[in-house]
């Protein structure tokens, strides 16, 4: 963490060009979209692909900027989040309280549960009862975890600040406030296009890009060897090191997710802006092999769905099944 401390310096017109060339096209490829829809809405469907990567990307922006380390002023990541959190349909203020108690907490077994995907011990799993490891199975379905899943965070959990409800005003007035504002940004657009065509446009993008995210932030935790420890043994450095992932991504698509994938140095030193991630990763290359996925390797991560504590490894339903046949 001491090595990485100088990367966390932003530069705030470095700033002002990453929301530029973020925003400005995904606004270009709304418009766009709704302009083919006479055209055909396969055409509108394409477009709405890229225009989902923007839309990760702004939601990234929104990410570093409640890690303050977007701008150098806290004041100015904070209200750009919150605008940025409008966009985005995530309350900025209830959701920095709960990504940072993921980051303080992340592998951590006793302490699960909010912030994070929902991840059983092999143990725990085989004392459930027959209800119990059915809801479980369903929870963790490629189907729910990345299609009804995303859609059900985004478009109704995030409107109410579900696990922080009880912790005073804050919470609340960051949730009741986005989604005003939300609301109001909504209801103009569809007085302006209508309801049919708003939701033709729209919906595709925010789903889709919701999906995205959740696979993102599935990936870069639930691969195979991760860390996970009870708290005598828990430490947050070998939690952040070697429980996230290097998501080694091509390209074009890193530049999409705003390095998201290099997580590892991010939950080392979480300051530092997304731009000067490659940076760490070159001056210090013995980073590089550690905890690396591929994109072909981390479609495998699906089937993982236990921490199983002997082995010290995530394991699938299919392994369990292989070892009651050998009992």
């Amino acid at each position: 963490m001491q090595i990485l401390a100088p990367y966390r310096q932003p530069s705030n017109w470095r700033g002002i060009v990453e929301i530029g060339i973020t925003l400005i096209p995904l606004v270009a490829l709304w418009i766009l979209i709704w302009v083919t829809l006479d055209i055909g809405y396969w055409l509108s469907l394409l477009l709405a692909v890229p225009a989902a990567g923007f839309m990760v990307r702004l939601f990234m922006i929104q990410h570093d900027c409640g890690h303050g380390g977007f701008f150098r002023h806290r004041l100015v990541n904070d209200w750009v989040g919150r605008v940025l959190g409008v966009l985005t349909a995530t309350p900025y203020d209830f959701w920095r309280r709960t990504h940072a108690l993921h980051h303080a907490t992340s592998g951590n077994l006793d302490r699960r549960g909010l912030g994070d995907v929902d991840t059983l011990t092999v143990r725990e799993y085989q004392a459930l009862s027959l209800w119990g490891r059915l809801r479980y199975r369903l929870y963790r379905h490629p189907a729910v975890m990345f299609g009804i899943g995303p859609t059900y965070l985004f478009v109704l959990r995030n409107r109410l600040p579900l696990g922080l409800m009880r912790e005073g005003w804050g919470p609340w007035l960051s949730t009741m406030a986005t989604n005003f504002a939300i609301a109001a940004v909504v209801a103009t657009l569809i007085w302006f296009m209508g309801i049919g065509t708003f939701l033709l446009v729209h919906m595709p993008v925010m789903l889709l890009a919701a999906s995205i995210g959740v696979w993102l932030f599935y990936v870069q935790h639930q691969f195979e060897h991760t860390f996970w420890d009870e708290n005598p043994q828990w430490d947050r450095h070998e939690a952040a090191l070697h429980g996230s992932s290097h998501y080694d991504l091509p390209g074009v698509l890193r530049w999409f997710t705003a390095n998201i994938g290099m997580h590892h140095v991010h939950h080392l030193s979480s300051g530092i802006p997304y731009y000067r991630l490659p940076q760490a990763l070159r001056d210090h290359p013995e980073l590089r092999s550690v905890s690396r996925l591929t994109l072909l390797q981390s479609f495998g991560c699906v089937r993982l769905v236990l921490w199983d504590e002997n082995q010290r490894r995530m394991v699938s339903f299919r392994e369990i099944r292989g070892w009651r046949r050998q009992a």
